[in-house]
């Protein structure tokens, strides 16, 4: 079960206005958008706080320098099988 509690939050006229048009825009309420402020500021800390980090292992363009496509199951199976390349 959640529980609400109301609260008062002083913020800058100009942000509260662009969060506003914001909500409107993507039909929601300025209180999802505060909600999931905060909740990326929390998640954010926590993470800073455990020190963990996923790495990067991204590696570049879609085709790599071997001409082999990640995205495609056929010309990963012939470099496996030493078919391809």
């Amino acid at each position: 079960m959640v529980v609400r509690v109301k609260t008062t939050v002083d913020i800058a006229e100009a942000m509260l206005r662009e969060a506003k048009l914001i909500a409107a825009r993507e039909g929601t309420t300025l209180k999802a958008l505060v909600e999931e402020g905060l909740r990326r500021v929390i998640d954010e800390r926590e993470r800073q706080k455990t020190g963990f980090r996923l790495r990067d292992v991204r590696y570049g363009d879609s085709i790599g320098a071997s001409g082999i496509d990640p995205n495609d199951w056929m010309s990963i199976k012939h470099l496996v099988r030493g078919a391809g390349g």
